[in-house]
């Protein structure tokens, strides 16, 4: 069953050279136009079905806000048409819906109001509200002596309190800090799994990715990708790291270091799975193994132990700086950790067409979390700030961490030392001589 649904929706606005512009078009009963249209969105066609996480990604300006109010029903369309079934609690930007001068306390009569409550039930549902929100004694203080974080907990609080059918959530979550993100994003889950369906806009691949079913990439007002959330954002990275490539082309001309070359003896060949691919494809990736440092294929990881990430690559045409290395992602796909050849001091030499390069990253493992962890290759021509992407593979392969001796809270566990009552070591004076 679909809750939203756009059909071939274009939004514009009037651009004014100047005030002038606008008061000789009103003086003229619109009969005249001196502005230009600005489109905002443009033919833009997708369906969110009931219950599912639907997300939007794309560059500031891409058209991202304009397409949740007009879900949330604060703009209409230019053409095309919209079709919203249910009720829509709207996160979107910050303080928005909420009056300055009145209380917290009053803020959310208000909102609940808005949204069709009466007293009674906002009664009911208040203490849980303050309770989530954590502001304190600020909740009877007016609005406007609120600082932005206090103001985004009060209204996500009210935002997933209010038993909304569809739950809208802007970039607003950005500035909040990080204990309050974690409770937010895990109030989003449970929503998910009670059935609300949501829309959900933001710039960090790691909580789309964990969260999405579906994702829109939205470019310049238009859709540039729709589907599976894996595969949108693995192109919707590669292209704003092709564009960041662009741009220190344009820019900058780092100086080039020349270092020791290295060159392994042997060639892998077997890549276990490719979630996706993406690449100017002037070189590929041949293989990937994964040993222990006595080039035993592994079957999981340990902790505290060393591993070799062997890599092979064959150029298919030249490659100036040819640089070969691996993305290593957990298992909400976040980008854990990662290197490369250049960024490890090792400047492979040019590639020829046919040239085939094996490459061994000898890491040594601190104590992670036993979950799952994979290993995207990939080869690139360039330097750290400028190259462009041959060949990527996304999630090629997987291997499991194994719990180590002792607990790791939270990602993985630093390599520390404790005493108990003793003092600093005080840095050694500088003597003048």
């Amino acid at each position: 069953m679909s809750v939203i649904e756009f059909q071939g929706v274009s939004k514009t606005y009037p651009i004014y050279d100047s005030p002038k512009g606008r008061l000789k078009e009103l003086l003229t009963f619109n009969r005249k136009s001196f502005h230009r249209d600005f489109w905002a969105l443009q033919d833009i066609s997708f369906t969110v079905e009931k219950g599912q996480t639907f997300c939007i990604v794309g560059e500031n300006g891409a058209g991202k806000s304009t397409l949740l109010q007009l879900v949330a029903g604060i703009l209409q369309p230019a053409s095309g048409s919209v079709s919203v079934n249910g009720r829509v609690s709207a996160l979107l930007e910050l303080g928005a819906g909420f009056n300055p001068e009145f209380t917290g306390r009053d803020n959310v009569y208000l909102n609940a109001a808005i949204l069709g409550f009466s007293s009674a039930q906002v009664d009911r549902i208040y203490q849980h509200i303050e309770e989530f929100a954590e502001i304190g004694e600020f909740i009877r203080q007016p609005v406007k002596t609120y600082s932005s974080g206090m103001v985004v907990r009060l209204a996500f609080a009210v935002a997933i309190h209010v038993d909304p059918d569809i739950l809208i959530v802007d970039e607003a979550l950005a500035v909040g800090d990080i204990y309050f993100r974690q409770r937010c994003l895990r109030k989003v889950h449970e929503l998910r799994s009670r059935g609300t369906t949501i829309l959900f806009v933001s710039h960090s691949a790691g909580d789309v990715k964990a969260i999405g079913d579906r994702t829109l990439w939205l470019d310049r007002g238009r859709a540039r990708e729709l589907g599976e959330t894996d595969r949108v954002i693995s192109r919707y990275l590669a292209a704003m790291a092709e564009k960041d490539t662009s741009y220190l082309q344009t820019h900058l001309s780092p100086a080039r270091q020349q270092v020791e070359t290295v060159q392994a003896p042997e060639v892998v060949t077997s890549i276990p799975n490719i979630d996706h691919r993406y690449g100017d494809g002037r070189a590929e990736i041949l293989g990937i193994l994964i040993t222990d440092s006595f080039g035993q294929r592994l079957a999981a990881l340990q902790p505290l132990t060393r591993v070799v990430v062997r890599i092979s690559a064959r150029a298919k045409q030249y490659l100036a700086r040819p640089n070969i290395g691996f993305m290593l992602r957990n298992h909400l796909g976040i980008d854990f950790a990662g290197t490369n050849t250049t960024r490890e001091g090792v400047e492979l030499p040019a590639m020829n067409p046919g040239d085939t390069y094996t490459v061994d990253f000898h890491v040594d493992l601190p104590a992670l979390y036993p979950g799952s962890f994979s290993f995207s290759p990939a080869v690139a021509d360039g330097s750290l700030l400028s190259y462009r992407m041959c060949d990527w593979i996304d999630n090629a392969q997987t291997l499991q961490m194994a719990p180590g001796d002792g607990l790791v809270y939270g990602y993985l566990h630093l390599p520390c030392r404790v005493t108990i009552n003793t003092r600093l070591e005080k840095a050694p004076e500088a003597h003048v001589g």
